[in-house]
């Protein structure tokens, strides 16, 4: 199963973590969106490495990260920085989406 999880606030990144722990120690694969106030995280070391587990793949809206002035410097560069574009492929591609 793929599970799509679109993160569009700051105020549950440890729940984030969990489910991407989860998923994908029962073999699922994960795929992450980040915008608006989600994007903040982007700048957490914590959400950040979720990028290197395997079965894992990040993206975020890049015009949301312009506008909220994130350092997009300190962002992995397997964090695809993209736009509502990969937010529907994500969409598109997972059997289940969860929104955080």
């Amino acid at each position: 199963m793929k599970l799509g999880i679109h993160v569009n606030s700051d105020k549950h990144m440890e729940h984030v973590i969990g489910l991407v722990k989860a998923a994908v120690s029962k073999g699922h694969e994960v795929i992450v969106f980040t915008m608006c106030e989600g994007e903040k995280l982007l700048e957490n070391p914590s959400y950040t490495g979720l990028c290197d587990m395997p079965n894992v793949s990040m993206s975020f809206c890049d015009h949301n990260a312009v506008h909220m002035g994130i350092n997009k410097s300190v962002i992995p560069q397997k964090i695809a920085c993209g736009s509502q574009y990969n937010n529907a492929v994500m969409v598109h591609e997972a059997d289940r989406v969860i929104v955080l």
